[in-house]
């Protein structure tokens, strides 16, 4: 009988979240806090690889999970160079690429690394899934004005092709033949295009919507003015446009329950905002759909603010003409990891090699 338990890491940037599969099933999930003043010990982010490893196999000792029952671990897929979707073996080359000469620094450069150290203890293989970096975008899709700037693939794509591929199964759908428009909605919100099995068209955060924490896409000559102004570091910008955009810049929350409170108590300046952010993400789900010439299956929508019954509903009104509107709320990112490898070691998909 196919063992088929499965361990799964997902570090991010306080935290790692582990679960452990039996099929499709959850047997259990943490997640294990990093206080910043932990986090300060450590140079640079790879350097917590040993001490977060060391917490998860704590935790499954906690959890009676012995390391030689697993059939593989799985981790988040970091910020490697452009790959393809689905599932990859991890290998020396991919740590080594993760830790010496990743494309960003972010907690998700850890899950390979980690997965690898711990399957290689049990002697079974390590995978990452529909890494952060996949790039399968059409060449036309990636020019700007601009010479020299590219548009960029990264984003949500764990998330939200788990949510195009579960779309397909309970509607019967192959996803090899299909148009499906993906929005992830949460602290940022991307929209990408799934067509015929490839993610084609990418709005991610730098060029999108703004959303609960990102400034999205912006008049480019007033953001010239802005970094200029010396007012500000390249850091504070960053952070303007990556934690401190959108409606924390507004509010001083990304917690959109907050702002729903605010226009229940009849705050003006709160619905504006509010619309105006749905609009915008109706328009990016609007402007993604010539790729395809408007031969649109279906939209999703899914992320933590798919929960959200007014947000969902003004999205609706703006984008319903693009296509069916369905809702996946959740960012279920552990569950999609879990998945992804369970159809490898079930030999329904094959995983890559990093080169």
């Amino acid at each position: 009988m196919l063992n088929e338990k499965i361990l799964v890491i997902n570090p991010g940037s306080t935290s790692t979240k582990i679960a452990v599969y039996q099929g499709e099933e959850q047997q259990w999930t943490e997640s294990i806090a990093h206080s910043l003043e932990d986090l300060k010990a450590y140079p640079t982010i790879y350097d917590q690889l040993d001490m977060r490893k060391e917490l998860i196999l704590a935790s499954l000792v906690s959890h009676g999970d012995k390391l030689a029952s697993f059939a593989a671990v799985v981790g988040r897929g970091g910020a490697l160079p452009p790959v393809k979707t689905g599932a990859y073996e991890v290998n020396e080359k991919m740590v080594e690429t993760l830790h010496y000469h990743p494309v960003d620094q972010h907690a998700s450069n850890l899950g390979a690394g980690i997965a690898y150290s711990i399957a290689n203890e049990i002697g079974v293989k390590a995978y990452i899934y529909d890494a952060i970096t996949v790039d399968e975008m059409t060449e036309v899709n990636k020019i700007t004005g601009l010479k020299g700037v590219r548009v960029p693939a990264k984003g949500h794509n764990l998330n939200t092709r788990a949510a195009a591929l579960k779309l397909c199964r309970d509607k019967g759908l192959d996803y090899n033949k299909v148009n499906i428009i993906v929005a992830h909605l949460g602290g940022g919100i991307t929209v990408n295009l799934h067509s015929k099995g490839r993610i084609i068209d990418f709005f991610n955060d730098e060029i999108g919507t703004f959303a609960p924490e990102r400034a999205g896409g912006l008049p480019t000559y007033a953001l010239v003015d802005m970094c200029y102004s010396g007012k500000y570091t390249k850091e504070e910008m960053m952070k303007n446009l990556q934690r401190r955009g959108g409606m924390i810049s507004y509010f001083g929350t990304a917690d959109m329950r907050d702002v729903e409170k605010l226009i229940d108590e009849g705050n003006e300046e709160a619905a504006l905002l509010y619309e105006a952010m749905a609009l915008n993400t109706a328009k990016t789900i609007a402007r993604i759909a010539p790729s395809v010439d408007g031969q649109v299956d279906c939209i999703v929508l899914t992320g933590g603010l798919a929960y959200s019954e007014r947000f969902v509903n003004s999205i609706r009104k703006h984008a319903g003409f693009v296509g069916p509107i369905e809702v996946i709320p959740g960012e279920n990112e552990m569950k999609a990891l879990a998945e992804g490898t369970l159809r490898v070691l079930r030999g329904e998909e094959k995983a890559r090699i990093f080169e």
